[in-house]
């Protein structure tokens, strides 16, 4: 069943400085049935403004993973880092048993990104952090970025030759750029969720089409096929249910 969430079915947050599409409940926006896709917990479209951010704050038992899409974002952390995350990269941080931190963009220009949390597959994990940069990431093919601990195991949709971040929830993210008339197909093993969101472009997935914004919520299937529509951007995520 592939079920389809538009973009104007998002909720949004204005805050001035802040402008945030809520694909799950978040914050004030609270919706019982919204509430997570399996491990998937929240996935937040966020703008910043210039010289704004979000001060120190504290996070706890959470596997949380910022994806630039453009601009630069300083993080500052209780683990001691001081980082600079630019477009192309990824960020992961393991919240663990508590880290505070803030996320600032010390810049004029606005800044665009996802922050993307999973549920961990244990409580009380020791804070970690990592940060790699897939801003040259092979087109027309779906890249995987961050991976769960069984991620190169043999029943994995991964190749465990690539370089990814390794994170503690049962999930792997990819992300795709793709030119229109590429193809790719997944396979969705029993028992799992697949979420896709897409950034830019449209694709159609087993024949139902998303726009730049939409989203697919995807269980009970067996083989999907992912055809981008014109020049695509897009996540994918694979998911424990």
């Amino acid at each position: 069943m592939i079920s389809k969430v538009t973009s104007d079915e998002r909720y949004c947050a204005e805050h001035g400085w802040l402008r945030s599409f809520h694909l799950f409940s978040f914050a004030d926006y609270y919706d019982p049935n919204n509430m997570n896709f399996g491990v998937l917990r929240v996935v937040n479209d966020d703008y910043i403004a210039g010289e704004n951010g979000f001060g120190k704050h504290s996070h706890k038992d959470m596997e949380i993973v910022t994806i630039m899409l453009s601009g630069s974002l300083t993080h500052e952390d209780s683990m001691g880092n001081r980082k600079e995350i630019h477009q192309g990269e990824v960020q992961y941080m393991s919240a663990g048993t508590g880290v505070v931190h803030s996320e600032m963009n010390l810049g004029q220009e606005e800044v665009h990104l996802y922050q993307i949390w999973f549920t961990p597959k244990n409580r009380g994990l020791t804070p970690a952090y990592d940060q790699k940069d897939f801003g040259e990431m092979e087109k027309n093919t779906l890249v995987p970025v961050v991976a769960g601990s069984t991620y190169g195991s043999d029943d994995s949709t991964v190749d465990s030759t690539r370089d990814v971040i390794s994170f503690q929830a049962d999930a792997t993210l990819y992300l795709g750029i793709f030119d229109g008339g590429n193809t790719a197909v997944f396979e969705q093993k029993k028992g799992r969720g697949v979420f896709v969101y897409v950034t830019e472009g449209s694709l159609s997935i087993n024949g139902t089409t998303f726009a730049a914004g939409d989203q697919a919520r995807i269980e009970n299937e067996t083989t999907l096929t992912i055809t981008a529509q014109d020049q695509s951007r897009f996540i994918l995520i694979d998911v424990g249910m």
